[in-house]
């Protein structure tokens, strides 16, 4: 699948339980070939960045790096999986696992806005 995430904005849709990222924290991408970046916030995130590859499947292979209003410095791993949904809007399905605090993975979702 082909697309191009400048400018678009997207919100958690899903999440699990041992993720930090909410309905109220927002994405904005950037794209530049298949050089992916955000900065995200809101919720339990009080600033986000994240860089990606796009694959030849169309999927993100992507890290990510945060701070929760915490404080703590939370670091991850993430392949995202696009589909298109209603609308035309892009859906990212994702499968992550944090690189700090308990390593444990999840599975979220993420929806243009």
């Amino acid at each position: 699948m082909e697309f191009d995430l400048e400018g678009k904005i997207f919100r958690s849709a899903k999440n699990t339980e041992n993720g930090e990222v909410g309905t109220e924290t927002r994405f904005f991408y950037h794209q530049q070939n298949d050089i992916v970046w955000a900065d995200y916030e809101g919720g339990d995130i009080v600033r986000g960045h994240l860089v990606a590859k796009v694959l030849e499947s169309g999927q993100l292979d992507m890290r990510y790096h945060h701070i929760n209003r915490r404080g703590d410095l939370m670091i991850g791993t993430c392949i995202s999986t696009p589909e298109l949904i209603d609308g035309g809007k892009l859906r990212f399905k994702e499968e992550w696992q944090w690189l700090s605090g308990d390593r444990s993975s999840g599975h979220s979702e993420i929806v243009e806005e």
